[in-house]
């Protein structure tokens, strides 16, 4: 109500309560209507968002998670981190630079104060480690590396290694389980052989569970069971998938190899069994996300230490950073990098940053349409392929 108006209205009725004279009708000078409309149209623009004013973060969404506006409380007791690197294979072409070096931590040196600045720090690897691995940079699809890695895993900060993949049985069961006894003794848990992986910070328990499903079909069965299991020992249930066809942006399933699952399919079964975060690798490329049922789904991070210098896709990935307040996943961020010198990654500048971050939206948004779901908005367009750089890190 325009305040000149009423105030007029208020002593127009103040005049006749109090007086004994008949009444006297007042014409005001200027109309309701005219009074009323000298008031300017609330503009909403200038308001604070739901989430400012609420301290309630908004749903979560592609376009929250790739433009996000909510600012996180920067309150230790509800906040947590889990930090997300994609695949490590200290073999081949990193164990030799390493082992030349006489530098186990060499591959973890330029990143290792960023990794290891999280709550929980999760990493996949993805070959077994014990003594007297053969050391060759020769072209080979056998892995192993040398237990000395364990040490930079830990550099990194490493506190849960996924074991669930396609390559860590490449030495049998011996190599299997002297990776899983090198790590418990180094502090690093481990998921995919079994137990669940709990990992309490500040009395809210992350439980850790990995299925492999490259070579062999994901055991479904063993897949809802796993989650429940987890859910009973935990607040947030985190599941990591080894999954899909190699060197794609999109996830898909490759009978060839044959790797029969659709990852799609599998993170949704997953939602929808319990799971509270989706967290995918195998690919070699990094891929795009997907919000479903409110829940985050990544489908592949990309390389994190592994000599594919063959092409610029394989040398790229993204460290994920995901923010939790109380159980509920409010943010998420991605740092890529880009290996060098057949097996050390460096995060890279601002502008290639820019462009694997736009790439992994329009990756989103790709899978966002084939699936009928919200895309970001404006929807950025593909970014070509990216050059090659050069083989030495600047």
């Amino acid at each position: 109500m325009n305040m000149r108006f009423a105030f007029g209205a208020a002593g127009l009725i103040a005049f006749t309560a109090c007086s004994s004279a008949a009444p006297v009708v007042a014409t005001p000078t200027v109309s309701p209507v005219a009074a009323f409309s000298v008031v300017p149209v609330p503009d909403w623009g200038d308001q604070p968002s739901f989430a400012y004013r609420s301290g309630r973060p908004p749903a979560l969404s592609l376009q929250e998670l790739f433009h996000p506006t909510y600012n996180v409380p920067l309150d230790p007791a509800n906040v947590r981190t889990l930090l997300v690197t994609g695949d490590i294979i200290p073999a081949r072409g990193v164990a030799y630079y390493a082992a030349v070096r006489h530098d186990y931590l060499w591959p973890f040196r330029p990143t290792a104060a960023y990794t290891k600045n999280a709550d929980i720090t999760y990493i996949n690897l993805e070959a077994p480690l014990f003594s007297g691995c053969p050391v060759s940079p020769a072209e080979s699809f056998t892995f192993c590396g040398d237990p000395r890695f364990v040490n930079g895993f830990k550099y990194m900060g490493a506190d849960v290694a996924n074991l669930a993949n396609n390559h860590l049985t490449n030495y049998g069961a011996e190599g299997v389980t002297a990776t899983d006894q090198l790590l418990q003794k180094n502090g690093i848990k481990t998921s995919g052989l079994g137990p669940v992986a709990v990992i309490d910070v500040r009395g809210l328990k992350f439980g850790f569970i990995g299925f492999n499903g490259v070579g062999v079909a994901i055991d479904k069965v063993a897949l809802k069971a796993g989650i429940a299991r987890a859910r009973q020992l935990a607040d947030v249930v985190v599941v990591q998938f080894h999954w899909g066809k190699e060197y794609q942006r999109q996830p898909l399933a490759d009978p060839g190899v044959p790797t029969p699952d659709d990852p799609v399919a599998i993170a949704h079964a997953s939602i929808d069994w319990g799971a509270d975060i989706v967290i995918g690798n195998h690919p070699h490329w990094y891929q795009g996300v997907e919000v479903y049922h409110g829940k985050l789904i990544t489908y592949a991070h990309g390389n994190f230490v592994f000599d594919q210098m063959w092409s610029e896709e394989t040398r790229e990935g993204v460290i994920g950073t995901y923010t939790f307040y109380g159980t509920k996943l409010v943010a998420a961020s991605w740092k890529p990098v880009r290996s060098y010198d057949y097996g050390q990654p460096v995060f890279m500048n601002a502008k290639d940053a820019a462009t694997a971050l736009t790439t992994m939206e329009a990756a989103s948004d790709q899978l966002a349409a084939r699936l009928k779901e919200v895309l970001t908005s404006p929807v950025p367009k593909m970014p070509p392929p990216p050059k090659y750089a050069p083989e030495h890190a600047p």
